[in-house]
């Protein structure tokens, strides 16, 4: 996703990170670039998975730099819709992503199945890396490359697996890790076991964090919670999406599943004596009302298990889970169909198709540029021009960049490193 490759790369060739060729789709279904606009015979490229990535990566934007929610009115809903939704999307993409590396339709095997296993080995470790590096720049953002690299790593095994067993897979884990993080953070709150592991962890030292406790339990994202989107996401990459009717079921799935998500919690807390007040005292006063689908309840300061009721986007449980997968799919689903079926909507959105299409790039370009312009925590009344003008700026360098390359900056660099797993017979 951060990846930016939305198509297949040949059998035994390094996957590109923002472009490439799909053989395997437009060889051994030579109509399928005829009757699926979206994907171009140039490149091979799902333009509407750029698409979903270029709406992330403005999601991000807004919940970085934008107005706060409680602007109120339909501006503040944008942005509460932002929050926690943008990255989950990320992450759903990233598993659509790793199919793509790791072969798609068909997973590769043999030596080409261990050098994709390789570069994807080697992409993790650089986004953990680059991960902690903007982290080191002191910004408000809670970076997610570092999780999202982990993330990665930890998906990879499964490459190989179908649709359904990948579906299954997600479902099982959205049920049992969130409960599994609280059970952790419970104890990290209670005991001295947490500082002792970080005493010892290299990861730790090198830096300067909590490693481990923090990557899988403490941080924003913890990766016990943000690995079922990632199979999630992969488990749409098994699907033939070009087959009739294959997308709306993605859509009606992504529906079903938000519905249970948001829906359950709020019932959840409106019938569970006493749920609210303990959510409520959780984050020292917090409004317990919209904790259903929004983050203004704040962030919990001690345990409780009520918290586990909760359906806001940071939240990590599996309520929170399943409606922000199922958001995510929806707006996967209606991006591709929307970019198959309109030819002036892809024209239209163009600039955002090219800022998807780099999106590490976009991810990490925005970052640096908070940091160099002091655009942390603006007032109100600057928000939302800094918010514009960021998304106009990338927009623009994007959409000049890509007349001229076929992979953005980051995404080249990306791309080279895993060069020596060609190497591996």
């Amino acid at each position: 996703m951060l990846h930016a490759v939305s198509e297949v790369a040949p059998s035994g060739a390094a996957p590109a990170v923002g472009a490439g060729r799909a053989p395997s789709l437009t060889t051994s279904t030579p109509s399928l670039t005829a009757s699926t606009p979206s994907l171009t015979a140039s490149t091979g490229r799902l333009i509407g998975l750029d698409l979903a990535r270029g709406l992330a990566v403005f999601g991000m934007y807004a919940a970085h730099v934008g107005p706060d929610p409680s602007v109120g009115g339909p501006l503040g809903w944008v942005m509460e819709v932002a929050r926690g939704r943008s990255s989950a999307l990320f992450a759903l993409l990233a598993g659509f992503t790793l199919v793509l590396l790791t072969g798609r339709p068909q997973p590769r095997t043999g030596r080409a199945g261990r050098q994709v296993m390789s570069r994807v080995v080697i992409r993790s470790a650089v986004l953990v890396a680059l991960g902690y590096a903007l982290t080191s720049l002191d910004t408000s953002v809670d970076v997610i490359l570092a999780a999202y690299g982990m993330v990665f790593l930890l998906a990879l095994p499964l490459y190989r697996l179908r649709a359904e067993t990948l579906a299954v897979i997600a479902a099982a884990t959205a049920l049992v890790l969130p409960q599994v993080l609280y059970v952790l953070r419970t104890a990290v709150e209670g005991g001295s076991w947490a500082d002792a592991v970080i005493a010892h962890d290299p990861l730790a030292r090198i830096t300067d964090s909590d490693g481990i406790v923090e990557l899988f339990i403490t941080g924003a994202y913890p990766v016990l919670t943000w690995l079922p989107f990632v199979i999630a996401g992969m488990a749409v990459g098994r699907l033939d999406l070009a087959r009739p009717g294959i997308r709306a079921k993605v859509a009606l799935l992504g529906s079903a599943l938000a519905l249970l998500g948001y829906g359950g919690s709020w019932l959840s807390l409106n019938l569970v004596p006493g749920a609210q007040a303990a959510v409520s005292a959780t984050t020292h006063g917090g409004s317990a009302a919209s904790a259903w689908w929004s983050d203004a309840v704040g962030d919990p300061t001690t345990s409780t298990p009520n918290w586990l009721l909760v359906a806001a986007p940071h939240s990590q449980t599996t309520w929170s889970i399943l409606g922000n997968t199922g958001i995510g799919l929806v707006i996967i689903a209606a991006c591709l169909f929307a970019t198959d079926r309109s030819a002036r909507l892809r024209r239209l959105a163009a600039p955002v198709i090219a800022v998807g299409s780099i999106s590490l790039t976009a991810y990490v370009g925005h970052i640096i540029a908070i940091k160099t312009l002091g655009i942390d925590d603006l007032p109100t009344s600057a928000a939302l021009p800094a918010l514009a003008c960021l998304a106009t700026a990338s927009m623009l360098l994007a959409v000049a960049w890509k007349r001229a390359f076929r992979r953005g900056p980051l995404e080249y660099m990306l791309h080279a490193a895993t060069a020596p797993a060609r190497l591996i017979n």
